[in-house]
């Protein structure tokens, strides 16, 4: 993204509020256009009424060519899935890239999954936005984009319900984009803006041990999961190619200390693939890994994608038994959107522009 411009969904409110008293507005200001655009998600602030220091500098400053803008993805399409709780958007930014955008109703609460990139670079086999390949980051403007894009949405079908739950588990690897994503989280979980709480933020990796290291020095509010999936390396290598660069070991040493430093439980997200990783030694080689690590394990059957044959595991209830047994924490992740290929690994845009 070459754009001169500056996003207003980019800035934090201590961003804003130095902006504006910079060019003269009264920092106080900040938190009138603040909540216009990241809590009451509006796209054109020069129409709104403001005092009249910050309508001058917004009529001077906000559209058009001039300073700051703010995203609007174009909605490409919206997919509605026969579960009735889940919405697939097709979302074209502003240099033609599509990405994904789901939308998925639980009992009692609704969550955003969320892209943080366009396209993946990690390769995972199984993974239909890893078979697609890397196209670019997205931009912190872009990922909050999304969560207005939902909000947006869920205003319109259910007024009284607000989004509750974000998870970064859609196009892309967080950990990969990690500036961008940790600052979009920032904003969205401001309580002058979108309010959604930092501890109902998940923070998906496939095991970049920089990231989640980094996390933890950083003392990030976040949940974090880790995408496992394998319980030797030449398991998790065959399926994970990241693996080869932070192998298992330096991965679970990562996970140990992060918990060790967080006193955070960390979730462990394991897809179930039939005579590949769903056997019973299998699961106890886990439950070792596993051993002394404040952790919770998410079983994932295999959801099924164009580009990779192997097929979901009969052998779960067992793999879980196994699990629960050795003290862990387990259960099957609820799926949602299966139909219309809104699952944990089908997230891939066909009209993405390479």
């Amino acid at each position: 993204m070459n754009d001169p411009r500056i996003s207003l969904l980019s800035l934090t409110h201590a961003e804003l509020e130095e902006i504006l008293a910079r060019d003269g507005v009264k920092s106080h200001h900040a938190r009138a256009l603040w909540a216009a655009v990241q809590r009451h998600g509006e796209t054109d602030p020069t129409t709104l009424d403001f005092l009249p220091p910050l309508k001058k500098w917004i009529m001077e400053n906000v559209g058009g060519e001039n300073r700051y803008f703010i995203e609007a993805p174009v909605q490409v399409e919206e997919i509605h899935s026969g579960d009735g709780l889940t919405r697939k958007y097709l979302l074209r930014l502003d240099d033609g890239q599509v990405i994904e955008t789901v939308l998925m109703g639980y009992a009692g609460r609704f969550t955003a999954c969320l892209s943080s990139q366009a396209g993946c670079a990690m390769g995972c086999v199984f993974c239909a936005t890893g078979q697609m390949g890397f196209a670019r980051h997205l931009t912190v403007g872009e990922i909050v984009a999304q969560v207005r894009h939902v909000r947006r949405a869920l205003a319109t079908s259910h007024p009284h319900r607000r989004l509750r739950n974000i998870v970064l588990m859609g196009m892309g690897e967080p950990l990969h984009n990690y500036g961008s994503v940790m600052k979009a989280m920032d904003i969205v979980s401001d309580r002058r803006g979108a309010c959604v709480g930092p501890s109902r933020i998940a923070i998906s990796t496939v095991g970049l041990v920089p990231g989640i290291l980094r996390m933890a020095d950083e003392g990030r509010p976040y949940r974090l999961a880790v995408s496992l999936h394998g319980s030797t390396e030449e398991e998790r290598s065959a399926l994970v190619p990241t693996s080869r660069k932070w192998n298992l070991a330096s991965l679970m040493a990562a996970c140990r200390s992060y918990c060790q430093t967080t006193g955070k439980r960390i979730f462990f997200e394991w897809t179930l693939i039939e005579g590949k990783n769903d056997s019973p030694d299998t699961a106890r080689r886990l439950a070792a890994l596993l051993d002394g690590i404040d952790s919770h394990v998410n079983l994932i059957p295999l959801n099924p994608t164009h580009g990779y044959e192997g097929h979901s595991s009969s052998g779960g209830l067992a793999f879980q038994e196994i699990l629960r047994e050795a003290g862990i924490p387990c259960t099957f992740r609820q799926r949602r959107g299966i139909d219309v290929a809104a699952g944990c690994g089908m997230l891939k845009a066909d009209k993405l522009r390479k």
